[in-house]
């Protein structure tokens, strides 16, 4: 069995190989090729949560398990607030293949990569300024994928911690400058694209503040009772993209609006069919796009699969 920790697991990962990877996951979902059960949900005091996600991708030899955790109060104990591990066990004999314990390093890793496919695919080709809602460890992946993904952007970075968006201004800035954003609503109508992450459980991106022509990516609703946007934004939207249906529709942020009637599964196009070209996306500078993101295991497997292979290429 191999067992990797979070150091030698960052040392493996390729940025341009695990962008392929999960670019390439999204594909095969919508397709109908993963088999992905329903996330596994545990709540506790406090907002700490634990997400099970598993799944198995057709033809694969292999099956992933990740465990990931996320526990705020744990900033004033001096612990991170997020931990995990991935399981790889043989979908032939169910052995334990390998122990990925990357402290959900490779959760938050493939979340910003997610992003910002996403938002590469349906932002203005001439978008230009990046707003960030949110400051911990997922706010500044999102930043370090999308500034890779989509080079043309420059970031702005709003929280309600002033110390916090100080911190990831700072720790950012050796490799990509990151202003301060003062006023969220000022913010927001003067973005192209707004990435909101953040573990919020009331709105607290509004329509009014949403110009024309915006596209948000929206990650932080991963479970039951979160939410990031209002959901007359939602409603609102021209296209509204998803990373699976069925999960979105269950605790994602569209949840919200459909609970309300006010949208139903046909409005949703998965990511997976606009990366193919069987869906539409953007087709108009002036709409308003919105991709919810509550991360599917699909992300999971390709990243798994990444590692393992640099893994065994670096042993061989």
């Amino acid at each position: 069995m191999i067992t990797l920790t979070r150091s030698e697991i960052e040392a493996l990962i390729d940025f341009d190989a695990a962008a392929q990877a999960i670019k390439a996951a999204y594909v095969v979902t919508s397709l109908g090729k993963v088999n992905l059960p329903p996330v596994g949900h545990i709540t506790f005091a406090q907002g700490a949560d634990c997400h099970i996600k598993y799944g198995h991708m057709a033809g694969d030899a292999n099956f992933v398990i990740k465990v990931a955790t996320g526990f705020p109060e744990n900033d004033a104990k001096g612990l991170p607030s997020g931990n995990g591990l991935v399981l790889v066990l043989s979908a032939v004999t169910g052995m334990v293949e390998a122990m990925l314990h990357d402290e959900m390093m490779l959760t938050d890793i493939r979340t910003g990569i997610g992003g910002a496919i996403a938002s590469r695919a349906l932002a203005r080709a001439d978008s230009r300024v990046a707003l960030v809602v949110g400051t911990g460890p997922q706010a500044r992946r999102q930043i370090e994928a999308h500034a890779a993904l989509m080079p043309n952007l420059s970031f702005q970075v709003w929280g309600r911690t002033s110390t916090k968006v100080d911190d990831l201004i700072a720790d950012l800035a050796p490799h990509i400058g990151v202003k301060r954003a003062y006023d969220l609503e000022d913010a927001t109508r003067s973005a192209d694209v707004v990435i909101t992450a953040t573990g919020s459980k009331s709105p607290i991106l509004k329509l009014d503040w949403v110009q024309p022509g915006t596209h948000i990516t929206a990650v932080g609703a991963d479970a039951p009772g979160k939410q990031e946007l209002e959901i007359g934004l939602v409603a609102r939207a021209d296209v509204l993209a998803v990373d699976l249906v069925a999960q979105c529709l269950d605790h994602g942020e569209v949840s919200h609006a459909a609970a309300k009637g006010l949208i139903t599964a046909d409005d949703l196009h998965e990511i997976g069919t606009l990366l193919n070209g069987t869906s539409l996306g953007r087709v108009d500078d002036s709409q308003i796009t919105i991709t919810d993101l509550t991360g599917i295991a699909a992300q999971d497997i390709a990243m798994a699969n990444t590692v393992l292979a640099a893994s065994k290429a670096q042993a061989a």
